[in-house]
């Protein structure tokens, strides 16, 4: 399967609504400045490498998460990445 199936991506800005999550997916937002909505299936939150951002995230912003959701604050490439690497993976 491709990342585009597994990975369904939206832009998302403070004036849009939040759209349906389909059951067994979450939706996180990504980005050190203007962030991105990604729904990604929720096996990958106990993943190790998924693990590590999470710690990393929680160290540096504690638990503040401005776009109600989980946020993560790093470079969207850098998440596709460890996307594409779970992908690979599972």
């Amino acid at each position: 399967m491709g990342l585009r199936r597994l990975l369904r991506r939206s832009s998302m800005n403070g004036n849009q609504r939040v759209s349906m999550v389909p059951k067994g997916y979450c939706a996180v937002y990504v980005g050190e400045n203007q962030k991105k909505r990604f729904v990604i299936p929720i096996t990958y939150l106990n993943q190790p490498c998924f693990q590590d951002l999470l710690n990393q995230t929680t160290e540096e912003f504690e638990y503040y998460h401005p776009m109600g959701g989980l946020t993560f604050h790093c470079s969207d490439d850098i998440f596709a990445d460890l996307i594409s690497h779970l992908n690979e993976q599972l």
